[in-house]
């Protein structure tokens, strides 16, 4: 199948769900083999073609945070429409089994979710937690679908209207500190994982942390997402706290 990966497929959305004021998902009637935290291209042709985080694979699913005239375009769509999907690409999350804390800031909980269903099917017994992060309570992103498979959640906003107060990296902090977590997994803004970064290098906890970047291709042949001699869509998403380092600044959303 490597070699279909790079071809379109034309797929119908099968359902389209509301998460929250500007977020939907978008489930499509054809599944996709691939790991939590890949991507794949997202074509409307005459419109535009970006990269987006799956959030699901049986069925395949993408969700959308309404960012641009792209995702716009997205947020139009209804079931029973076309979208071309084109991959997955790149590499994703391990499934190392061991007590795992994972940290989404804002709709970086989506490929989270998908990575926390992963790991609960590989291992039931499996402690998995996750810290969530959003600017608000409606901001708020898969709570309940963290929940229903049995994943506690950390809830930390900006204003306080659900959990705790502050930054996600501060619910995140202690619970690192615990020595509960033998990995951590982080997906959100840049300033986010570098802090999620600082913190497990100083702990001693590993870390798996998936950036974004803009990019045209998605198979390294375009260069657009090149920071510091290392290709995003390749050599990433999902770095380790080590390689970590090696990304440079400027991570843009679709």
């Amino acid at each position: 199948m490597d070699e279909l990966k790079g071809l379109h497929r034309p797929l119908r959305i099968r359902e389209k769900i509301t998460e929250n004021q500007k977020t939907v998902s978008l489930v499509l009637d054809g599944s996709l083999e691939c790991q939590p935290g890949q991507f794949a291209m997202l074509w409307m042709p005459g419109i535009d073609e970006k990269p987006f985080s799956i959030s699901g694979n049986d069925p395949l699913m993408f969700t959308v945070s309404r960012v641009g005239p792209f995702s716009e375009a997205l947020h139009a769509l209804q079931p029973g429409h076309t979208l071309w999907v084109r991959g997955p690409f790149g590499n994703g999350f391990s499934l190392t089994p061991g007590c795992t804390l994972l940290v989404g800031g804002g709709y970086g909980a989506a490929p989270l979710a998908f990575l926390a269903g992963a790991l609960r099917a590989a291992d039931r017994k499996v402690q998995v937690e996750a810290a969530l992060g959003a600017r608000t309570a409606e901001d708020l992103l898969f709570v309940r679908r963290f929940s229903a498979l049995g994943v506690p959640v950390h809830a930390a906003t900006d204003d306080g209207s659900a959990g705790a107060a502050g930054l996600v990296t501060d619910s995140a902090r202690p619970l690192v500190a615990s020595g509960r977590f033998s990995r951590v997994r982080a997906c959100g803004p840049e300033p986010m994982l570098e802090a999620v970064a600082a913190l497990c290098r100083s702990t001693g906890v590993a870390a798996e942390l998936s950036y974004e970047a803009y990019m045209r291709c998605g198979v390294g042949l375009c260069g657009a997402c090149e920071h510091a001699g290392r290709l995003v869509c390749m050599d990433g998403p999902v770095f380790t706290v080590m390689d970590a380092r090696h990304v440079g600044q400027a991570i843009l959303r679709s």
